[in-house]
């Protein structure tokens, strides 16, 4: 049974942990403030292959501090950002939280390790569509910050549909198993070849010496 790891990040009313529990029971809770970091589980199977979800959900972050980023990236198989289309402040929060994802991933990797770690997969939601008679931030500012930074994007409404969310979660999902294999054969191929270097370091020195 595979094991993944999801970071939930957002600010303060995004109403990342509205989202989260649509997606682990259906049910919509509203709107509440958790002064405590959360750790969820849940067992799913997706595309026939049982796995072990665990999903960090930190507290909600002021825009002006810097989230609670060093726990959640080393620890993360994959990232959901949460802002709210209807708070700007939000949304420019969510644009600071993806570059430190970028920046913290750049700070852990070295050489040729640097793309693939940065390829760890993003989704960037924008929640609350049904407040879009308030809106504050386009789909369009929100794709396009999703293009800057390589990652997946979608407007949501926890309050509304548990299919959408459902989707964006199962799609992050499989994409954070293919990026777990890509890792996986690397470090075969790499182990491979360091292998078959030794071995031939150590036959051909035999030989030249017969």
């Amino acid at each position: 049974m595979n094991d993944i790891k999801l970071a939930l990040l957002g600010s303060q009313g995004a109403g990342k942990s509205a989202v989260l529990v649509r997606f682990l029971t259906r049910r919509f809770i509203g709107e509440y403030a958790s002064n405590a970091n959360s750790l969820y589980h849940k067992r799913l199977s997706i595309d026939g292959r049982q796995l072990n979800l665990e999903v960090f959900d930190p507290c909600s972050q002021s825009s002006e501090a810097r989230c609670i980023l060093e726990e959640p990236v080393d620890w993360a198989d994959g990232f959901v950002v949460v802002y709210n289309i209807s708070d700007r402040t939000s949304f420019l929060n969510a644009k600071n939280i993806l570059q430190q994802i970028r920046e913290a991933r750049m700070d852990n990797c070295k050489g040729s390790e640097a793309s693939q770690e940065l390829g760890v997969p993003v989704c960037l939601v924008g929640n609350k569509q049904d407040l879009c008679h308030a809106r504050q931030v386009r789909e369009d500012e929100g794709r396009c910050l999703a293009q800057e930074n390589r990652c997946q994007f979608q407007e949501v409404s926890a309050s509304e549909s548990y299919q959408d969310i459902a989707g964006l979660f199962n799609l992050l999902i499989r994409q954070v198993m293919d990026h777990l294999k890509y890792r996986a054969d690397r470090r075969r191929y790499s182990g491979s070849k360091s292998m078959a270097k030794l071995i031939n370091n150590v036959f051909g020195k035999r030989r030249k010496s017969v």
